[in-house]
């Protein structure tokens, strides 16, 4: 298959867009994160307008989310996700929460693994959310508490870290790529905290690919079956299930696709089955016991292809992000159309994730600064032309608190609504949105499935408790 060369500005370096007007619901954009950035506000007048927002989030924050909390870290990270682990601790107000993250240094410095702790309020917390805290970047203190995340275990990584994941079955053990064309399978336990000054010691290293790329997953139903999409234009399946070498070849090698593979997913209920998108524009599905292709959808967005995930509870859907700036639902019984198409981006769609609580709740995060959240229960309801000017009725939320494009978000599968996002401005946030606003109607849930909502257009009926969290806020 063809193997174009990848432009790495595309995914690493991203220009700042030309800022456009925020919603009036929802939005909180983030002022500029140094000094540096702040003078180039004053001679770039669209980063002068994110600057100016920055003002806007700080009066409604508290009014537009239950807890944001703002690191700032001394290097981006591409890739974020949440561990399982969570320690709950009977004497405390909050529970200590884990995070992997990598850094993106310049070509000097040493790279790094990282995993840290993150401390959260329990739901019980008295939490003084009257003001956003300039000096300590939060919104929800709680407590006395005090550097609320703090790296635990820092390990040596060859190259930045392009994307991390942990493996369901075992989470001390995560899988990285980097600039080189191996993936890289590190057992956390057998690494001390700090490292040996550039010693660099992978338990394990699947070779196979020829370039870098970002695509990794591991298998949520077969253990050890670890999936990887790369700029070759290959996708590699690997068996790290018992006590495989130190140097792991495929067990499969998937020739599909034309030209990048930007993101692989594994299918949530069928163990053999799963799927890869690119900037061909296809998205094809695989089957592990099969030698080619299941199903190849072509031309499925206008433009590149960037991620693709299952849902996880119905075995039927998924969803793709585009650099066309939507993200498509899709029915794997009949892919010859989108159920629905989500718009409300005005940048590349890098990321999407569903969340692990709910079925009808999808993120997607993007080069435009934004990280969405959409409801397909709400897919065709009825707005005021005012609401139509923010947004679909399916936008629940926007989060903006980034001045730079977010390279990965994760959903926390121990705190429902709670999200960590990344992005190139150095900042990683934590935080969840206020219940007033995705909380509206209870009477009203779970009224029809979700691929009756997406197809028919079905959905609750839910009151105005968004907009006039906003309003009150912007007031």
């Amino acid at each position: 298959a063809p193997t174009p060369t990848p432009d790495p500005a595309r995914r690493r370096h991203s220009t700042p867009p030309a800022d456009h007007p925020p919603p009036r619901r929802w939005v909180a954009c983030a002022r500029p994160a140094t000094m540096a950035a702040a003078a180039a506000a004053a001679a770039d007048p669209s980063e002068l307008l994110i600057a100016e927002g920055y003002k806007i989030w700080k009066k409604n924050a508290c009014f537009l989310y239950d807890t944001v909390m703002t690191h700032a870290m001394e290097w981006p990270s591409l890739t974020v996700q949440w561990l399982p682990h969570v320690s709950r601790l009977a004497d405390k107000d909050y529970s200590v929460h884990k995070l992997i993250m990598g850094t993106f240094t310049s070509g000097s410095e040493q790279n790094f693994l990282h995993v840290a702790d993150v401390l959260l309020p329990n739901p019980e917390a008295e939490i003084d959310a009257r003001k956003y805290d300039d000096e300590r970047g939060e919104c929800g203190g709680f407590g006395s508490v005090a550097g609320k995340v703090e790296v635990k275990i820092t390990i040596n990584h060859e190259g930045e870290v392009n994307r991390a994941r942990y493996m369901p079955q075992n989470p001390y053990v995560i899988a990285t790529k980097s600039p080189s064309s191996n993936v890289f399978v590190f057992d956390v336990t057998k690494h001390p905290s700090r490292p040996p000054s550039g010693e660099f010691r992978p338990q394990h290293r699947c070779t196979g690919h020829e370039k870098e790329g970002y695509g990794l997953a591991w298998s949520p139903v077969a253990e050890g079956q670890l999936l990887s999409g790369s700029d070759d234009a290959l996708v590699c399946l690997y068996d790290m299930a018992g006590s495989p070498p130190e140097e792991v070849v495929p067990t499969r090698v998937c020739r599909g696709h034309e030209s990048v593979v930007e993101d692989v997913d594994w299918h949530r209920h069928h163990p053999h089955l799963f799927g890869s998108v690119g900037d061909d524009r296809r998205l094809i599905i695989w089957d592990s016991r099969e030698d080619g292709p299941s199903h190849v959808v072509s031309d499925t967005h206008k433009v590149d292809v960037n991620c693709v995930a299952f849902n996880p509870f119905s075995e039927f859907l998924l969803v793709t992000g585009s650099s066309d700036c939507t993200v498509a639902l899709w029915d794997s019984r009949n892919l010859k159309q989108k159920l629905h198409t989500f718009e409300g981006h005005t940048e590349g769609v890098f990321q999407v994730q569903w969340a692990p609580f709910n079925e009808t709740i999808l993120g997607s995060s993007s080069s435009d600064r934004r990280a969405h959240v959409w409801d397909l229960s709400r897919i065709g309801e009825e707005q005021s032309p005012e609401d139509a000017e923010d947004g679909p009725p399916e936008l629940l939320f926007v989060h903006g608190g980034h001045t730079s494009k977010i390279s990965d978000f994760s959903w926390n599968p121990n705190e429902n609504w709670v999200v960590a996002t990344v992005a190139e401005d150095n900042i990683l946030q934590v935080w969840q949105m206020a219940e007033t606003i995705y909380n509206e109607d209870d009477d009203e849930e779970g009224s029809g499935g979700v691929a009756e909502a997406a197809a028919e257009g079905g959905g609750a009926d839910e009151g105005e408790a968004g907009q006039e969290g906003g309003d009150d806020g912007g007031g």
